[in-house]
């Protein structure tokens, strides 16, 4: 499989035949290494005030939600100084979005090979990261080496041994990594956080939590690069980072082991022909048995995914529709996990990628009752119009139910937008020069990022071994994050009330 396009690479091109062909072409064709900065008239409500200056690595799908904060809702105090990315035709679409965003200045575009060259020569403040994640820690790195500070996309890194150069490079350098788990900052997610601060319920002693993708986002893994470990290392580290994270932060608890299983029987040649089909190939675009399959998906349909995608195929030839059902696929579809927290909680967790709805069902238990908890939400697939993470009208259920007395519905805590209206509340955070005050901590350092991906990479060893694999055993000097104050696991606790015989 080729390296996905929009996922720059840092291998020096002396160092790679390939690369040098690739780049020689790309200059000959006049684009050059970097894409000069097209200067447009001041802005008068930002010009003469200091920005933060920032820059994209990576302009997939996932960059554009921070470009466009950057030049549209935060213009005022931030800039957008480079955009940077293996693809040459995806850089350049990048940069034209820059201009129907009215930024003032259009930015400088870099080729990966010249990563360094773009920060030496634009001097962001801030690097932001959001290449396929087997290169995020390269780039992470290389930031914090040269004076920026850096935000990235979950997962923070997805192997142990990347993890512990991002913590040593945040150790060297005196600088930190921001993850951007926006599930934190979600109203309901956060709404849960704050029944358990309240100790409504006591302290937690088990969590159960059930994850589960439908055929349409969970079938959109499997067609992308997250189809193969080599890149995304599998849902345990891409998808789930986000409800360990959660789950560490709920509990505000760090993970102390895990154990767990894990299989591909859904997304397989096989189940492709017992659904009908004569085989799997190799893309819906030409697949010959597109108009009976369930799962085809037109690229060329899609504005979005044609421009991003298909139109841009030529530079690297990476297919953003490949079959769900081939057989080079190595990546789960189905987990089953159990992590032991270091308050002495336990969480048992699933993730299913095939079913009928999209969602979850969790529910804390506590010395004085219990927090079932669910969210169903909307269709989605990556690079098209759909909101990811929209919940469903009247798709978030929240309930305490006491060890003994009658439960209570909560009303949630609702925002429109992506990942139940997280996205909003956490770019104010990351962009605003003065972030709110937060009571719950919802900033996400790299202590934060190690703790969420180790738990996703002691799980994929397990699946191996068939061991439990301690966390400590992965990294060391890993710090336990700042969270927010919970219940104390020692406090007295009130005395049921005894139930009286019936006379």
């Amino acid at each position: 499989m080729p390296l996905p396009s929009s996922t720059p690479h840092s291998t020096p091109a002396a160092s790679d035949p390939g690369r040098r062909t690739f780049v020689k072409t790309i200059a000959s064709a006049g684009l050059g290494i970097a894409l000069a900065a097209t200067t447009r008239a001041a802005d008068p409500a930002t010009s003469g005030a200091k920005r933060t200056r920032y820059a994209i690595v990576g302009t997939g799908s996932r960059h554009q939600m921070y470009q466009d904060a950057i030049e549209k809702t935060y213009a005022a105090y931030a800039e957008l100084v480079a955009l940077c990315d293996t693809n040459p035709g995806r850089l350049e679409l990048a940069r034209k979005r820059s201009t129907k965003n009215g930024a003032a200045q259009v930015p400088a575009g870099y080729l990966a090979a010249d990563f360094a060259k773009m920060v030496a020569e634009t001097k962001p403040n801030v690097v932001i990261v959001t290449t396929v994640d087997s290169f995020h820690h390269e780039y992470i790195i290389r930031a914090l080496e040269a004076g920026c500070d850096v935000v990235t996309e979950k997962p923070m890194t997805n192997t142990p041994e990347r993890c512990q150069a991002v913590l040593d490079a945040c150790q060297r350098t005196g600088r930190h990594c921001r993850v951007t788990f926006n599930y934190r900052y979600s109203p309901p997610r956060t709404q849960v956080k704050d029944i358990l601060m309240s100790g409504e319920i006591g302290d937690v002693l088990s969590v159960d939590f059930h994850w589960l993708l439908n055929t349409f986002h969970g079938a959109d893994y499997f067609r992308r690069w997250h189809s193969q470990k080599k890149f995304s290392n599998g849902l345990m580290l891409h998808k789930a980072t986000h409800h360990f994270d959660l789950v560490n932060w709920w509990l505000g608890a760090m993970p102390v082991a895990v154990s767990g299983t894990g299989k591909r029987e859904f997304y397989t040649p096989e189940m492709a022909k017992r659904l009908g089909l004569a085989s799997h190939h190799e893309r819906c675009l030409t697949c010959p048995e597109k108009t009976k399959c369930g799962f085809f998906l037109d690229i060329a349909a899609s504005n979005s995914l044609r421009e991003l995608y298909l139109d841009h195929e030529k530079h690297d030839g990476y297919f953003r529709d490949r079959c769900v059902f081939r057989p080079e696929i190595d990546i789960e579809d189905t987990m089953n996990v159990l992590v032991k927290y270091d308050t002495g909680a336990t969480m048992t967790y699933s993730l299913n990628a095939f079913n009928a709805w999209e969602g979850y069902q969790i529910a804390f238990n506590g010395t004085k009752g219990r927090l079932e908890h669910s969210a169903v939400e909307s269709i989605y697939v990556n690079g098209t119009d759909s909101v990811q993470g929209g919940i469903k009208t009247g798709g978030i259920t929240t309930r305490v139910i006491p060890l003994r007395g009658a439960a209570r519905d909560f009303t949630p805590w609702t925002a429109s937008g992506g990942h139940g209206g997280g996205d909003k509340v956490m770019l104010d955070d990351l962009f605003l020069p003065t972030a709110p005050a937060d009571k719950y901590l919802r900033a996400a350092d790299e202590r934060a990022g190690a703790a969420s991906l180790l738990v996703g990479a002691a799980a994929n060893r397990s699946f191996v071994t068939g061991q439990s694999v301690a966390i400590a055993d992965l990294v060391k000097g890993l710090g336990k994050p700042v969270y927010a104050p919970m219940p104390s696991p020692t406090a007295p606790l009130p005395m049921l009330e005894p139930r009286r015989a019936r006379s």
